[in-house]
Protein backbone atom coordinates (compact mmCIF):
# COMPACT_ATOMS: atom_id res chain seq x y z
CA UNK A 1 0.00 0.00 0.00
CA UNK A 2 1.66 3.39 -1.23
CA UNK A 3 0.98 6.32 1.36
CA UNK A 4 2.34 9.61 1.51
CA UNK A 5 5.35 9.80 3.38
CA UNK A 6 5.82 12.46 6.37
CA UNK A 7 9.04 13.81 7.66
CA UNK A 8 8.31 12.62 11.20
CA UNK A 9 7.55 8.85 9.42
CA UNK A 10 10.29 8.71 7.71
CA UNK A 11 12.74 9.28 10.78
CA UNK A 12 10.92 7.21 12.61
CA UNK A 13 12.02 4.16 10.24
CA UNK A 14 15.41 5.35 10.32
CA UNK A 15 15.82 5.33 14.30
CA UNK A 16 13.56 1.77 14.13
CA UNK A 17 16.38 0.45 12.38
CA UNK A 18 19.14 -0.58 15.00
CA UNK A 19 16.50 -2.21 17.22
CA UNK A 20 14.66 -4.10 13.87
CA UNK A 21 18.15 -5.29 13.68
CA UNK A 22 18.67 -6.27 16.83
CA UNK A 23 15.79 -8.77 15.93
CA UNK A 24 16.52 -9.85 12.46
CA UNK A 25 17.56 -13.19 13.68
CA UNK A 26 14.49 -14.00 15.79
CA UNK A 27 12.25 -12.48 12.04
CA UNK A 28 14.10 -14.92 10.45
CA UNK A 29 13.42 -17.65 12.19
CA UNK A 30 9.86 -17.09 12.79
CA UNK A 31 9.69 -16.71 8.90
CA UNK A 32 5.74 -15.53 8.04
CA UNK A 33 4.45 -16.55 11.42
CA UNK A 34 5.91 -14.64 13.93
CA UNK A 35 4.47 -16.01 17.67
CA UNK A 36 2.52 -13.25 19.57
CA UNK A 37 5.80 -12.47 21.80
CA UNK A 38 7.96 -11.58 18.49
CA UNK A 39 4.38 -9.38 17.56
CA UNK A 40 4.37 -7.77 21.09
CA UNK A 41 8.40 -7.11 20.41
CA UNK A 42 7.67 -5.59 16.82
CA UNK A 43 4.68 -3.65 17.71
CA UNK A 44 6.48 -2.26 20.57
CA UNK A 45 9.85 -1.16 18.65
CA UNK A 46 6.79 0.68 16.06
CA UNK A 47 5.11 2.91 18.95
CA UNK A 48 8.46 3.56 20.58
CA UNK A 49 9.40 4.84 17.36
CA UNK A 50 6.30 7.14 16.93
CA UNK A 51 4.19 4.88 14.19
CA UNK A 52 0.86 3.69 15.44
CA UNK A 53 1.79 -0.18 14.86
CA UNK A 54 4.04 -2.41 13.79
CA UNK A 55 2.02 -2.01 9.92
CA UNK A 56 2.50 1.56 9.90
CA UNK A 57 6.01 0.89 10.31
CA UNK A 58 5.82 -1.80 7.63
CA UNK A 59 4.39 0.02 5.11
CA UNK A 60 6.63 3.15 5.47
CA UNK A 61 9.06 1.39 5.14
CA UNK A 62 8.28 -0.58 2.00
CA UNK A 63 7.69 3.25 0.32
CA UNK A 64 10.95 4.30 1.66
CA UNK A 65 12.22 1.09 -0.28
CA UNK A 66 9.87 2.62 -3.60
CA UNK A 67 11.79 5.39 -3.75
CA UNK A 68 15.44 4.28 -2.81
CA UNK A 69 15.13 1.71 -5.21
CA UNK A 70 14.34 4.94 -8.11
CA UNK A 71 17.81 6.83 -6.78
CA UNK A 72 20.66 6.67 -8.96
CA UNK A 73 23.20 6.05 -6.73
CA UNK A 74 25.57 8.08 -8.45
CA UNK A 75 23.11 11.60 -9.07
CA UNK A 76 20.55 11.30 -7.22
CA UNK A 77 18.33 11.18 -9.63
CA UNK A 78 14.94 9.41 -9.33
CA UNK A 79 13.85 7.20 -11.88
CA UNK A 80 10.02 5.45 -11.47
CA UNK A 81 10.98 1.76 -10.79
CA UNK A 82 8.04 0.60 -13.84
CA UNK A 83 10.35 3.58 -15.95
CA UNK A 84 13.46 2.17 -15.88
CA UNK A 85 12.13 -2.03 -15.80
CA UNK A 86 10.56 -1.07 -19.48
CA UNK A 87 13.78 0.68 -20.67
CA UNK A 88 15.76 -2.20 -19.60
CA UNK A 89 13.57 -4.57 -21.41
CA UNK A 90 13.84 -2.37 -24.66
CA UNK A 91 17.86 -2.66 -24.12
CA UNK A 92 17.85 -6.38 -23.44
CA UNK A 93 15.36 -7.11 -26.62
CA UNK A 94 17.52 -4.72 -28.88
CA UNK A 95 20.79 -6.63 -27.59
CA UNK A 96 22.17 -9.17 -30.15
CA UNK A 97 24.60 -10.59 -28.03
CA UNK A 98 22.43 -12.33 -25.54
CA UNK A 99 21.97 -15.61 -26.75
CA UNK A 100 18.11 -16.71 -27.06
CA UNK A 101 17.57 -18.87 -24.62
CA UNK A 102 18.45 -16.23 -21.87
CA UNK A 103 17.11 -13.72 -23.79
CA UNK A 104 13.52 -14.75 -23.35
CA UNK A 105 13.84 -15.78 -20.03
CA UNK A 106 15.24 -12.27 -18.95
CA UNK A 107 12.36 -10.71 -21.01
CA UNK A 108 9.71 -13.45 -19.33
CA UNK A 109 11.65 -12.23 -15.86
CA UNK A 110 11.19 -8.19 -16.86
CA UNK A 111 7.64 -8.66 -18.22
CA UNK A 112 6.91 -10.58 -14.52
CA UNK A 113 8.67 -7.52 -11.93
CA UNK A 114 6.88 -4.41 -15.21
CA UNK A 115 3.40 -6.30 -14.07
CA UNK A 116 3.72 -6.46 -10.45
CA UNK A 117 5.84 -2.85 -9.88
CA UNK A 118 3.45 0.17 -9.23
CA UNK A 119 4.58 3.26 -10.22
CA UNK A 120 5.06 5.82 -7.61
CA UNK A 121 1.30 7.70 -6.76
CA UNK A 122 3.14 9.97 -4.29
CA UNK A 123 6.01 12.21 -6.08
CA UNK A 124 5.95 14.35 -2.96
CA UNK A 125 7.94 10.92 -1.47
CA UNK A 126 11.00 11.38 -3.70
CA UNK A 127 11.94 14.98 -1.59
CA UNK A 128 11.54 13.46 1.85
CA UNK A 129 13.50 10.24 1.60
CA UNK A 130 16.16 12.21 -1.20
CA UNK A 131 16.29 14.35 2.06
CA UNK A 132 17.45 11.71 4.66
CA UNK A 133 19.26 9.17 1.52
CA UNK A 134 22.51 9.02 3.38
CA UNK A 135 20.79 8.55 6.74
CA UNK A 136 18.20 5.73 5.50
CA UNK A 137 21.47 4.12 4.17
CA UNK A 138 23.31 4.21 6.93
CA UNK A 139 20.76 2.95 9.15
CA UNK A 140 20.00 -0.16 6.07
CA UNK A 141 23.90 -1.10 6.70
Amino acid sequence: MQIKLTEAQVKGFISAQKDLAAIAGKLQDAGDKPDPALEKELESIATKHGFKSFQELDDVAANVSIVMAGLDPQTGEFTDPQTALKKELADIKADESIPAEEKKQLVEELNEAIATTPPLEHNENIEVVKKHRAEIEAALQ
